[in-house]
Parts: C-alpha cells; sequence; structure tokens
C-alpha cells in the first residue's frame, strides 16, 4: 500500500505518476483545442508530434530514476492525450482528491486506477460536480493550500477557468486545519500571452523558501504583492510575460535542492545555481506547446 504524503511543493519525492504521450492521438482540430497556445500551434502547423513528446517524457523519467523515485506510468489509452497527470488528480497530506476536470478526460482517472487500488479508498477524495478543480491550481505548502481560481460571472465562458470557487469552499472544508488562499487568475481563452491556465502558469515555490512568479498572471495586484510579501523580494525570480508563455515557472522538483527544469531556460537556471540549486536540464519545448509543462506532468503521491 501507498502511504501518501505531501505537504508541499518542494520536499524530497519518493513517489510519482509520471504521465505518457504514448498515442496521444491525431492532431486536435482548432475547436477541439483546450487553451490558446494549443490552438496557436495547431493553427501554425507547430503541434509537437507524439514521437518527440514520447522522448522528452523519457528524459524525465531518467531523472527521476537517477534520484531513485518510484515512477507509476498511467495505462495507454489509444488515442489520447495523458500527458499532463497533474489535471487527474493531486495529493494534499494524506488525501488524494480527484480533479473534476474537463468531462472527456474522466478515461484519465480511469488509467491510474491500479495506483489508486495501492491507496486506502477513505484517503481518496471525490469533489460533488458543483466543485470544478485541477491540480495545477492547488499548492500546498506547510500551513497553507495555494490556490489559483476564477470567479469571474463570466466564468462559463471560459475553456480556460478551471477551478472555481465551489473548490475552494470545498478544499477549505475539507481540510479545516490549513488556511486557504486564493488567487484570481487572468483568464484568456484566445490570447496564450494573457492566460494563466492554472496557479503553476504564474507562480511556484522552489527551494525552501524561494519562488518563481510571473505578476500579469493575477487578476488582483494585492494578491501578487502578498506572494512577494510572503517569499520576500529577495527570494523571488520574476518572470516575463514571454518567459510566462514558455512555461518557466512550470519547472519540478525533486527535492529542495534539486530541480527539474527545461534546458532553454537559461535565465531562470543560472539564477538557480546562483542559489546552490542542483539543476537537471532537460529537453521539453515541444510539450511546453501544449500550456503545460514538468509540473503539469507529475502527479507527486509521496514526498518526505
Amino acid at each position: 500500500m501507498l502511504k501518501l504524503n505531501v505537504q508541499d511543493e518542494t520536499s524530497r519525492l519518493r513517489s510519482v505518476v509520471l504521465g505518457t504521450a504514448k498515442s496521444c492521438g491525431p492532431i486536435p482540430k482548432p475547436e477541439e483545442a483546450y487553451d490558446p497556445k494549443s490552438l496557436e500551434h495547431i493553427l501554425a502547423g507547430t503541434y509537437p508530434n507524439e514521437e518527440d513528446m514520447v522522448q522528452e517524457m523519457d528524459g524525465f523519467a531518467k531523472v527521476f530514476a537517477k534520484y531513485d523515485v518510484q515512477v507509476f506510468r498511467p495505462r495507454v489509452l489509444k488515442d489520447c492525450n495523458q500527458i499532463f497527470s497533474r489535471d487527474i488528480a493531486f495529493v494534499i497530506d494524506d488525501k488524494l482528491v480527484k480533479a473534476n476536470i474537463l468531462p472527456d478526460r474522466e478515461k484519465e482517472f480511469q488509467a491510474i486506477k491500479y495506483v489508486l487500488n495501492k491507496i486506502d479508498e477513505d484517503q481518496i477524495i471525490y469533489p460533488p460536480k458543483e466543485v470544478h478543480i485541477e491540480g495545477g491550481d492547488v499548492m500546498p505548502r506547510g500551513e497553507y493550500i495555494f490556490m489559483g481560481t476564477y470567479t469571474g460571472l463570466d466564468y462559463p465562458d471560459y475553456i480556460t477557468a478551471r477551478t472555481n470557487k465551489e473548490a475552494v469552499d470545498f478544499i477549505a472544508k475539507q481540510f479545516p486545519y490549513k488556511k486557504v488562499k486564493a488567487f484570481e487568475l487572468r483568464k484568456s481563452n484566445t490570447n496564450a500571452r494573457e492566460n494563466a491556465l492554472h496557479l503553476d502558469c504564474c507562480f511556484q515555490p522552489v527551494g525552501k523558501d524561494k519562488a518563481i512568479l510571473h505578476k500579469n498572471g493575477f487578476l488582483k495586484e494585492e494578491e501578487y504583492l502578498w506572494l512577494l510579501n510572503y517569499f520576500g523580494r529577495d527570494n523571488v525570480f520574476e518572470i516575463t510575460k514571454e518567459e510566462m508563455y514558455n512555461m518557466m515557472s512550470n519547472v519540478f522538483s525533486i527535492s529542495p535542492t534539486v530541480v527539474v527544469s527545461e534546458r532553454n531556460f537559461t535565465r531562470l537556471n543560472n539564477w538557480l545555481r546562483e542559489h546552490d540549486f542542483t539543476v537537471e536540464e532537460i529537453a521539453y519545448a515541444e510539450i511546453a506547446k501544449q500550456e503545460g509543462l514538468l509540473r503539469c506532468s507529475t502527479l507527486p503521491l509521496v514526498r518526505d
């Protein structure tokens, strides 16, 4: 049996679900795109091909092997994009919460059934249908749970609005001993540079006391400033609109001192090394074309 434990984003990783790019299906039609960045690449003819993405994910798996992390992969479904395992579930403390996602992604959750069978049933939480929530919007951090949300009245108009107010209330109820801190994110169905699909597209903690942050991802300046003050300006690496577009905040921590990052993120990777991080650089730029990167591809189950 798996003893779930995720208190934060950066403690030593022991067990993880890493998505798969195998049999991810034909290039979607423009009207099938879930986000503006995928749409951009579909229209430009630069949408990533399966072989390249499989190779990129194999590179990620090799890093996990190097650090002796137990890796589960989803059962491969024919013609189904299963890269972003963070979208289907997430762990807070010793509970796994099933994400309520776009309805046609339900089968992705079923594809990790063999992993769920290793978890006590009473440790798995199934939110009611009015609760919309995805793992990219949820970040446990000690006493806090940080959540990205969008509560505008036009919420239904945005396919990019993934976590609603009901979800924030639901998580607060499930974890009453935590402080749930919600952040309103900027949404756009058409402009990828103006769209923070999830909280991890514009913010991510690294190490024990540092963070990557993009101001324009937040709708309310005071919420961005709260994070800036919480970590301290000297501990924050601010990214530009273009860097957010390239998913620079979506790196992944294997431990407080080891970060997996995209090899083209030169400015960030240098900053991390200057602050004594070991940076494991891998190629992941093809997968980034779907508005998701390293954190999105992982579902951590156990951290020390």
